[in-house]
């Protein structure tokens, strides 16, 4: 994680700072040592310590392009945040000369029907965004969590509940309005800066500050959803079950295996206090005949809760029961070929029922079907090659469990490693890494070339940056 050590700012810099909005603003503005900045900087993810050279929270688009302008010409990088859900690799490369935009009040969400399109502001998180489509019978592409922040999310790929028939979110984009390096605030779209909607499209937060984002919506009114749970005890052929029919199986359905261990506290739900249990949960996007079809293997393995039914499509968002409102974790992920007999044997022996593991959760994402072939149309994220993603997460709220949580989700991913492709799923990656990993050497090549068009004195830092083609200084004017 980022360094204890608070930044101390210049006075050119503070006062540039002090100067936003016409001086008229200053409860949004928080520097180093003002009363508000510990509570500003503190990130979705409380085990992630960010202490950067300022804090600024803006409410229209055109204080985002007045910060931008002004951040640079004190010489200060830009990173956007709405959450902080994935700040982790952000501070860990250092925020001494990073102001942190907060995009929070930036929240509208205007549905078009006639377009069938939905036009969000952008700091929103999902929850209102699948509400106000749920309005009109529709459904966006949203993830496992209804406080993740949109921009983000979809920047990054998104991988949701109707990803393996309708692909990774982002290539549900249609347009994103989003303020370049020199300030000036731009559309984006197939007909419009084509190279930059490519490039914004699963190439993450290097090109600027997404204001705004059109999505395609999709007829889910309803949808087959929910979770089957056994005993951790009874994960062998379950697992192995899972591992064999998930990557043929067909794309209506995605789901999720884990292997999770509860503490007793109070805050969890009380019939899984204190339990270690094996979960697969996920959607299906047809009937309920269709929905226990698909199902039926895996049901006759008697899980001790099943809870899949024809529910409402806002509903789908919380099947996963990932925490809201923040939490401290540290994770590691790696992205799986395939898994051979001898990966589940490495699964379980990393995080099953005689594992020495304080791990919260062991996770494997269910990819192909759609995820797993280009998008037509697509960004520079077309699709995710492998057949799972894994993730491992421990819970932090001490630098003592943070460091053991980092010792085991490490140590549950290299027993993976030898099955893995080499090319992570970014979103899912909370510890700062070579970014050109996830992508082929060609795209990584435009990448470059496009950041440094669109920011070519890098003025915005991001979680998991794309590097200009050349080192070039910043304006001084």
């Amino acid at each position: 994680m980022s360094s204890t050590t608070t930044p101390v700012a210049d006075p050119f810099t503070t006062a540039a700072l002090r100067g936003l909005f016409g001086g008229r603003a200053a409860d949004r503005v928080h520097l180093p040592g003002d009363p508000g900045y510990d509570g500003a900087r503190v990130a979705w993810n409380f085990a992630v310590d960010q202490r950067p050279a300022g804090v600024v929270s803006v409410v229209t688009p055109e204080e985002v392009t007045e910060v931008v302008r002004t951040a640079a010409l004190a010489g200060l990088r830009v990173a956007p945040q709405s959450t902080g859900h994935n700040a982790g690799p952000l501070a860990e490369r250092g925020l001494d000369d990073v102001v942190i935009l907060r995009t929070g009040h930036l929240d509208a969400v205007t549905y078009d029907e006639a377009r069938q399109v939905v036009r969000v502001e952008g700091g929103c998180v999902w929850e209102p965004v699948v509400d106000a489509t749920a309005k009109y019978g529709r459904a966006v592409l949203h993830g496992s969590s209804p406080d993740v922040g949109v921009a983000g999310y979809s920047l990054g790929g998104g991988m949701g509940w109707y990803a393996r028939k309708l692909g990774l979110a982002t290539n549900s984009l249609t347009a994103v309005e989003i303020v370049i390096g020199d300030g000036t605030l731009v559309r984006a779209d197939a007909d419009t800066n084509p190279q930059l909607f490519w490039a914004v499209r699963g190439g993450g937060g290097s090109f600027g500050v997404v204001t705004a984002m059109e999505f395609r919506t999709f007829d889910i009114e309803t949808a087959y959803a929910g979770m089957l749970m056994w005993d951790l005890a009874d994960i062998e052929p379950v697992l192995r079950e899972w591992v064999s029919w998930a990557p043929t199986a067909p794309e209506e359905i995605t789901t999720s295996f884990r292997a999770m261990r509860f503490p007793p506290i109070p805050e969890i739900p009380e019939f899984l206090q204190g339990r270690s249990v094996a979960v697969i949960d996920g959607a299906v996007l047809g009937s309920d005949e269709r929905g226990g079809e698909l199902l039926a293997a895996l049901r006759a393995l008697r899980p001790q809760l099943d809870t899949f039914g024809r529910v409402p499509a806002p509903a789908v968002s919380r099947i996963h029961m990932d925490p809201e409102g923040g939490a401290p974790a540290v994770s590691r992920t790696a992205t799986l070929r395939t898994m051979p007999d001898a990966a589940v044997d490495a699964f379980l022996g990393a995080v099953g029922p005689d594992a020495d593991t304080h791990l919260l959760l062991a996770e494997l994402r269910q990819l192909g079907g759609a995820l797993g072939r280009p998008a037509e149309g697509a960004g520079v994220l077309s699709h995710l090659e492998g057949d799972f993603v894994a993730f491992g997460l421990g819970m932090a709220p001490t630098p003592e469990l943070a460091a053991l949580g980092h010792a085991e989700s490490a140590a549950f991913v290299e027993a993976l490693e030898p099955f893995a492709t080499g090319r992570p799923y970014l979103n899912f990656a909370e510890t700062a890494g070579d970014t050109r990993k996830a992508y082929g050497e060609d795209r990584w090549l435009q990448l470059k070339g496009i950041r440094s068009a669109v920011d070519p004195y890098g003025v915005f830092a991001a979680n998991h940056p794309v590097p200009r083609l050349y080192e070039g200084g910043r304006p001084t004017a």
